[in-house]
């Protein structure tokens, strides 16, 4: 019987910690429309406030500032997001390749070049060193 798309999220999300699922929270946000409207309304209102300084030279430090920062939170964030995705394929491609390799082993009893496939599928993507 298959679980639910609900209740497979919310197993997954058990073992997650509060920061992954901020990431998860952040990466999804950050890739829609809204998000960038509100980098544009922070664009809007720098380039508004600069009657407000006596310099331009401060008023670009603003700018320059709430960008980098900015950038290097969203950059934090989505390093990890994307690290964690490429884990949860490699572990995904992992799963598929010993399949395939106990399927191959179970028809090649007899096949001598279908057991040595599966043994260089094996040694290709580790599946011994993981057990």
């Amino acid at each position: 019987m298959e679980r639910s798309d609900a209740e497979q999220t919310r197993k997954r999300d058990e073992h997650r910690t509060w920061f992954e699922r901020f990431v998860e929270v952040i990466y999804r946000r950050v890739s829609e429309p809204p998000f960038f409207f509100i980098c544009v309304g922070i664009v809007v209102v720098w380039f508004a406030s600069a009657p407000l300084f006596s310099s331009a030279k401060s008023w670009q430090v603003v700018i320059h500032t709430i960008g980098s920062v900015l950038t290097l939170l969203l950059l934090v964030l989505l390093q990890n997001a994307g690290r964690r995705d490429a884990e949860a394929a490699q572990e995904k491609l992992n799963v598929l390749a010993e399949g395939l390799a106990a399927l191959m082993d179970s028809r090649g009893a007899d096949d001598v070049d279908l057991h040595k496939a599966a043994s260089e599928l094996r040694d290709a993507v580790g599946l011994e060193a993981r057990h």
